[in-house]
């Protein structure tokens, strides 16, 4: 009998860290019951970014798995890769040790272009459906072919202040993460650069610059699965333009547009965004 039956039927605690690779082990949130949907978080927060998703989904009969990528929150921190197909691996990993059947996989920001990575790379193993939160896909970054988001210039410049001086890197980027910058109050505010700053600095400028290079516009049409996109329409990191050309890329998608968020539509319209989610993952 899988050690996943096993916890079923006795009830026995899930485990909170699971071993991808020798010496690296990811933190996980697993709690509730019924199906099952895994959370991916965003550049540079980790599963605990979603602490105001947990309750509605469990309480909505949902078994909920957060999962922290390597190199964040209290997850291991290794040096070496940490491209879009070495976080794929690791989730590859995770659900093939939890035995996981027919999840809904969501991803926020990073997260979310790691989950198309994913469902394109594994070919939607172990997953029925896949929800796109503010993701930075198809691409974060602006090409001569795609007039959309940053310019990489604007990514070089963070990755100098990460090496400068990180806690004005997580100070910038938090003044653009919500629709204004009184969007989220004080406390919220705090909690989010706790999450942040328990990051390792060189995760946070390897991943800045997987953000910056990979373009995902092929992965976007294996994608067979039906998909959720929900997206700030005031979000500065992850543009609206972004929302819309994951639309068009993926066939059988949908869009949400959130009309008072920016970046963060998890906290800016939490209810919202929790009902959309469940709705999703309900049917």
């Amino acid at each position: 009998m899988k050690k996943a039956q096993v916890l079923k039927k006795t009830g026995l605690t899930r485990e909170e860290y699971i071993k991808v690779e020798p010496n690296v082990y990811l933190h996980i949130t697993d709690a509730g019951k019924g199906r099952t949907v895994v959370l991916i978080h965003g550049w540079p927060l980790s599963d605990e970014m979603y602490e105001y998703q947990y309750n509605d989904l469990i309480n909505n009969k949902f078994r909920v798995i957060g999962l922290t990528l390597r190199g964040f929150g209290q997850s291991s921190k290794p040096y070496g890769s940490y491209d879009y197909d070495v976080h794929a691996r690791d989730i590859k990993k995770v659900l093939d040790h939890l035995d996981v059947k027919k999840a809904v996989l969501g991803g926020f920001s990073m997260g979310g272009s790691i989950a198309i990575r994913y469902v394109s790379l594994y070919k939607g193993a172990h997953v029925s459906k896949l929800a796109l939160f503010g993701a930075a896909a198809p691409i974060w970054t602006q090409r001569k072919d795609f007039p959309y988001n940053l310019q990489k210039s604007a990514v070089d410049a963070l990755v100098e202040l990460n090496h400068k001086d990180r806690p004005k890197l997580l100070s910038e980027f938090a003044k653009i993460f919500s629709a204004t910058e009184t969007s989220l109050n004080d406390g919220i505010g705090s909690w989010l650069n706790g999450i942040c700053i328990s990051a390792s600095s060189y995760a946070t400028a390897k991943c800045l610059i997987a953000l910056r290079d990979t373009d995902l516009r092929k992965d976007l049409a294996k994608i067979k699965i039906p998909t959720l996109i929900m997206h700030g329409k005031q979000d500065k990191i992850c543009s609206f333009d972004l929302a819309e050309q994951m639309k068009a890329g993926i066939s059988d998608s949908q869009l949400i547009p959130f009309e008072n968020s920016g970046h963060s539509l998890f906290l800016e319209e939490t209810e919202k965004f929790n009902a959309a989610l469940i709705k999703f993952a309900g049917k």
